[in-house]
């Protein structure tokens, strides 16, 4: 797992800009802390920091290697390639001699031998560039399912792009502008595909190529969720779910450093944590070793709300026991999730405002900051609830026919806190619920038809469409850059594309065939669970339930409010913000009910530490 970044352009010599070029790798620092790299040609620089996974020896980045008329084609790639070693025997086979043992020069040489056809036969997370000198032609490549980041922003003569914003902010071209469409991404729990909240900036969206030449930009979808006539019939699933998750978190496991497993007490993690364990114990590996989070006193002191059953503590003992694994419980002090310094570098890791999910953005950073003491590879359960119907919101008759995205309807949104502080009359400009309409519109009008499908099952399969391609996006990108920022490579089988083709289609009748959520991926690993992990109802991430984390939130709000300079108290309704302010602690009781103290304080930390221009 690594940083990537590069600059093209036709109307200059790039081999003139090395420190312009050298500021832009060096902001991917916290993504590669093992190595970095840069390489410039006439029209063409790029650089790389690299988090050593496979092959920590070899694999030095930007690499490069000669086409057939003798000119040079060079990469910079940043994840994991998980047929590589597949695809590294058929290039051998077609006469391809390899220096390395990584999966990057599979890539580059793939590229040598197939062009942009290597994009259909990679399994893996992915984004690279590939600049080829000779055609003079840069290619951007996302994974399907955007488990990788990458950003880019076409300029007059060429294109900027990198892992993250910060990469292409670092050159004088990019401007610092976020106009009202910006504005609306930052605020709705939506995230739109190619969107990335700067003005000029794009990123590329899941299963996209996009092309640069002296022509311009343009971009093709390579890949995308299709409709299939679903023909196994239930036990004939079940099992081709589990051969898949087999195969995948074999694959998954391939690591020349440290790696362990993410595990909440949960079905998915602890599906990914069983199966590993098996893959680990027939090839005669040691015990796997697996972490977890909670706050100190919380299993103790835990009290259920309307997100949060049970605690975590006595699922995770439970599946460690099961599985004779190698376990350690992290556990945080609430204090420190308002630490300036903890607050710091995860708006320096997004670039964004973290306005959702509140303390779960620093309480992850800090947790997998903890993990890398001691592992550099994790895997992770991201996507199984959109894949397999986890959420309530699947299950609630009037989240699943409303006229909007399921997660954001009465009951479903408690997650997600609000904007009840921003001013009336900015709302009222930026028309949020309209940006929502068009946006959830936009969504359905992709989703895929399945000619005599009934209705029940075409609205499931639009809601597990919308899952998949607009919230999963959201969980993704906390994961990745809490989880770099900290050099932690965390890998997610069930992103797996095969498994999601396969589910996808699956119809929903037989994904809920027990009546309950996840029914099929229960089903497909029964015999890997104790009971009681087994029958566990979904339970999200876990929030601080410490009244003191609100009380530090409210004297940080009053002090903002109290500095005239402050950016963001041009956008608040200054009563209601000073009312809350000084409202006694618990007057909001609900984790997710303190979005909008948080909201507040990560938009002005954004606006004060990115130097934004505001054009709405």
């Amino acid at each position: 797992m690594c940083g990537i970044t590069g600059w093209i352009d036709f109307g200059k010599d790039l081999t003139r800009e090395r420190a312009t070029a050298q500021a832009m790798t060096d902001t991917m620092a916290c993504r590669g802390p093992d190595a970095e790299g840069l390489w410039l040609g006439a029209h063409a620089a790029l650089g790389h920091r690299r988090l050593a996974v496979i092959d920590p020896a070899g694999g030095a980045q930007p690499m490069t290697a000669a086409a057939d008329d003798g000119s040079t084609v060079a990469i910079t790639f940043s994840g994991e390639i998980y047929n590589f070693r597949e695809l590294r025997a058929e290039l051998v086979a077609y006469g391809h001699r390899f220096r390395t043992r990584c999966d990057t020069e599979v890539v580059l040489r793939g590229y040598l031998q197939w062009g942009t056809a290597l994009v259909d036969r990679l399994n893996g997370m992915y984004a690279f560039g590939v600049w080829d000198d000779g055609r003079q032609e840069l290619l951007l490549v996302r994974d399907r399912m955007g488990v990788k980041p990458l950003y880019y922003h076409p300029t007059a003569h060429g294109v900027l792009f990198g892992s993250e914003p910060k990469a292409v902010l670092a050159n004088p071209l990019m401007p610092r502008r976020v106009t009202a469409t910006g504005l609306c991404e930052v605020l709705d729990m939506v995230k739109t595909p190619g969107e990335a909240v700067f003005a000029g900036l794009r990123e590329v969206r899941p299963g996209e190529l996009v092309r640069v030449t002296r022509a311009g930009t343009a971009a093709k979808r390579y890949w995308s969720l299709r409709a299939r006539e679903h023909t196994d019939d239930l036990p004939a699933t079940i099992a081709t779910v589990r051969e898949l998750l087999e195969d995948i978190v074999t694959r998954q496991m391939v690591s020349d450093v440290p790696l362990c497993g993410l595990l909440s007490g949960g079905l998915d993690s602890s599906a990914v944590t069983a199966l590993a364990a098996r893959s680990r114990a027939a090839s005669g590996g040691r015990p796997m070793r697996s972490f977890s989070v909670d706050f100190v006193g919380a299993d103790a002191a835990f009290e259920p709300d309307a997100v949060r059953a049970s605690p975590d503590a006595p699922f995770i003992r439970e599946m460690v026991r099961h599985v004779a694994g190698e376990h350690t419980e992290i556990l945080l002090d609430s204090d420190e999730l308002s630490s300036p310094s903890v607050r710091a570098a995860v708006l320096a890791a997004t670039d964004l405002p973290p306005v959702y999910w509140g303390d779960m953005w620093p309480s992850l950073y800090l947790f997998f900051q903890r993990v890398r003491r001691h592992c550099t590879v994790a895997l992770s359960g991201e996507s199984a609830d959109e894949l397999f119907g986890g959420y309530r919101w699947f299950h609630r008759p009037a989240a699943v026919n409303a006229d909007t995205f399921p997660w954001l309807t009465s009951g479903s949104s408690r997650y997600f806190g609000g904007t009840s502080l921003l001013d009336p009359r900015l709302l009222e400009k930026l028309d949020l619920p309209g940006y929502r309409r068009a946006r959830y519109q936009e969504a359905l009008d992709e989703v895929p038809e399945l000619p005599g499908e009934d209705l029940g099952e075409r609205r499931m399969r639009e809601v597990t469409y919308l899952n998949l391609t607009r919230f999963v996006q959201t969980l993704l990108d906390r994961k990745d850059r809490m989880s770099m920022a900290t050099g932690l490579e965390v890998r997610v089988p069930f992103c797996d594309h095969r498994l999601v083709e396969y589910v996808f289609n699956v119809p929903w009748a037989m994904k809920s065939f027990d009546g309950r959520e996840k029914s099929l991926l229960r089903a497909a690993v029964r015999d890997l669970l104790p009971k009681p992990v087994l029958e566990r109802v979904k339970t999200p991430y876990p929030a601080t339930q410490d009244p003191g984390y609100e009380l530090l939130l409210r004297r940080e709000l009053a002090e903002v409010l109290a500095d005239r300079d402050a950016p963001v108290r041009d956008l608040l309704d200054l009563d209601r913000a000073r009312a809350t302010a000084g409202r006694p602690v618990g007057a909001v009781s609900r984790p997710y009910d303190r979005g909008s103290l948080e909201l507040v304080l990560w938009l002005n930390a954004w606006l004060t530490s990115y130097g934004i221009t505001l054009e709405l």
